[in-house]
């Protein structure tokens, strides 16, 4: 089950990447960076595979993970904001939240080797409140990344949950180890699932009015 939910979850990857990337040039700084953000979450998938096969551990890339993603989508709810105290609050969340992981990275520098928890815990909390300050100005704003946000929300808030729990899970004998895994392989597929249908409702007819203005002949 758990590698069942891990390769659909790889198509549905590419599959946004591969739809995203095709709007990349015609569209906002936002879709852009957050083009840029799924390219990122495929280089570290195919390095980790490539880990996996050859050394047999990938560990240590879950920090370029979990970094990586909150930088880009920092700077993606950023450029989304209209209010300077909101981006200016952008600026602190991500100077502070890279100061206290570098700071635990100084203290143990050990941590790098293992499964960080404080990492995950500090780096998606963050995000999670760029994304509900977001989704609480499209009350008032355009719906600008609507269904990608609550993905977010909704990705990042349950599945740091069950990393947090992952252990007293194991603890339950070897027969639960890969439970929590396979939850979040899960909860992966519902957060492309949440990105592909932003691209179909935002993007999709953009799209295709594009390709039929391109081959429509010139008078």
């Amino acid at each position: 089950m758990y590698t069942t939910f891990v390769n659909i979850s790889y198509v549905l990857l590419f599959l946004n990447f591969i739809l995203y990337v095709m709007r990349f040039y015609k569209n906002s700084k936002p879709y852009k960076i957050f083009t840029y953000y799924l390219f990122l979450i495929i280089t570290v998938q195919v390095i980790a595979h490539i880990c996996t096969e050859v050394y047999g551990d990938n560990l240590f890339l879950s920090h370029f993970y979990f970094v990586g993603q909150f930088i880009f989508l920092n700077f993606f709810y950023k450029s989304i904001y209209k209010l300077d105290w909101q981006k200016k609050m952008a600026n602190s969340l991500l100077l502070g939240g890279l100061t206290v992981i570098g700071v635990q990275y100084l203290i143990d520098p050990a941590a790098f080797f293992k499964f960080n928890k404080l990492e995950i815990v500090v780096t998606s909390f963050l995000i999670v409140i760029l994304a509900v300050i977001h989704l609480y100005n499209m009350l008032s704003e355009k719906k600008e990344f609507y269904y990608a946000t609550i993905g977010i929300i909704f990705y990042l808030f349950s599945s740091t949950i069950l990393f947090l729990v992952g252990n007293l899970m194991e603890m339950l004998g070897d027969k639960y180890h890969f439970f929590p895994w396979t939850i979040n392989a899960f909860l992966v597929i519902l957060y492309h699932l949440f990105i592909l249908y932003e691209w179909k409702i935002s993007f999709y007819k953009t799209a295709i009015s594009s390709g039929i203005d391109a081959t429509e002949p010139v008078s």
